[in-house]
């Protein structure tokens, strides 16, 4: 596991997951083993959302991908490229169309192997600083490639009733366990706050919503992505695309503490 750390602020990397960021001794982010998610963060790539309604299949211009629920990524390994004291990056590279075994199936999918139709190399860098943790998503591929793009981080909660602030909305723990797995949308936004016993700003770059999940009261999920799958029917995921230039795509996303007031 490696660990950046400057003053009072730990950070712990687990193969290239975020799996501790505390500051003081408080812990911000989910811990593995506790209720709720088997992870602390994962991304979404290069598709978002379900697709065992399609029967696994997502329509690119190179016909029908083989994907599961949040693409094919989480499937593959990072190797670490780089690491100083407060910074650390990772990557993870895919040639087109190699088969990935599909760790859901069998007891959760019938999709026993996974592919995509483009290589890409997709970069994650953690970078420690006074101000906060940023963490920031790098994709190099063929131009023309189709792709969406989530990063879901889980945050631990130390109070009863937090609460998630945007620009416009005050929205509460219980809204979101009432949404389910399907995640709440927060549309067009690129800034929340998350209040808790110490609070955080996920301030974020190049995605442009949001979505919230959780299915407990210790922890929530609160996901920048570039698009809300459930905004569609499942066959048609492939209209929430975005494509590749010629120039890889850059995505920040910031987490900074904040004093609760």
């Amino acid at each position: 596991m490696e660990e950046l750390v400057l003053k009072n602020a730990n950070v712990h990397i687990e193969n290239g997951e975020l799996a501790s960021y505390k500051i003081d001794g408080h812990e911000f982010i989910h811990q593995k083993g506790s209720p709720g998610w088997r992870n602390s963060d994962t991304e979404m790539f290069p598709i978002i959302g379900p697709t065992d309604e399609a029967d696994f299949k997502v329509d690119t211009p190179r016909g029908p991908a083989i994907q599961d629920q949040h693409g094919l990524l989480r499937e593959l390994s990072y190797d670490m490229i780089s690491k100083g004291m407060t910074s650390a990056v990772y990557q993870k590279e895919y040639v087109a169309n190699t088969r990935v075994a599909n760790s859901k199936y069998p007891e959760k999918s019938t999709a026993k192997k996974l592919s995509w139709s483009y290589d890409f190399n997709f970069q994650k860098s953690f970078s420690l600083s006074e101000d906060g943790l940023e963490i920031s998503f790098k994709i190099i591929g063929e131009e023309g490639m189709p792709f969406m793009l989530g990063y879901h981080p889980a945050f631990k909660l130390h109070i009863e009733e937090p609460s998630i602030e945007t620009n416009d909305r005050n929205i509460s723990l219980k809204e979101v366990l009432s949404v389910g797995s399907r995640a709440l949308q927060v549309a067009n936004c690129e800034n929340i706050l998350l209040k808790d016993k110490k609070s955080l700003s996920i301030k974020t770059k190049g995605f442009g919503n949001f979505m919230l999940w959780t299915e407990v009261p210790n922890m929530v999920c609160i996901e920048p992505i570039t698009f809300y799958p459930y905004a569609v029917e499942a066959n048609d995921l492939h209209k929430g695309f975005d494509f590749l230039g010629k120039e890889p795509k850059e995505f920040i996303v910031q987490i900074t503490p904040k004093t609760r007031k």
